[in-house]
């Protein structure tokens, strides 16, 4: 990539492991059907004026999210199906832990960085208009952020070992 080309967004992927915490993950890329999606990254700070006139911003932290406005059920998607469980059986607490990683890549399709993180899935609604099946969900990321390599050819996250 050239110096001052504009990084294209399809460079930036966003997975989700659809088992939900089991010893095997299963990583879906989000994007089919979703023409924007944003981590939010909800700064917690607090900003002060001191007696000189001068500013003093504070940052304690972030909440961050994203939401998935557009998810369309295909057969299949194991993602959709866990989704759908959840929905279906009002599934609480540790039904709703799983991971996520964001990946970088270059023009040349080089992974330039990739992130690991826990994060809660909640989804908002089932059903949709007639274009089909939808199953809109948030994703709180939770912590335990960890850097790492990226396998694009098998959707494999490996911690880096420093």
């Amino acid at each position: 990539m050239a110096k001052g080309e504009k990084m294209e967004r399809k460079w930036l992927a966003h997975y989700i492991d659809s088992n939900f915490g089991s010893s095997t993950e299963n990583y879906i890329r989000l994007g089919q059907d979703l023409e924007e999606y944003n981590i939010e990254m909800n700064p917690d700070s607090d900003t002060k004026k001191n007696i000189l006139g001068e500013n003093s911003t504070i940052v304690k932290g972030y909440d961050p999210s994203g939401t998935v406005d557009t998810y369309y059920a295909y057969e299949d998607d194991p993602l959709f199906e866990h989704l759908a469980e959840i929905i279906n059986t009002r599934a609480t607490g540790g039904s709703l832990k799983t991971t996520v990683v964001d990946v970088l890549v270059d023009g040349s399709g080089t992974v330039v960085w990739a992130y690991k993180e826990d994060a809660i899935i909640i989804p908002q609604s089932m059903g949709g208009d007639t274009g089909g099946v939808q199953i809109p969900f948030e994703v709180h990321y939770n912590g335990n952020r960890t850097k790492g390599t990226w396998a694009i050819a098998t959707n494999k996250f490996t911690p880096s070992e420093d």
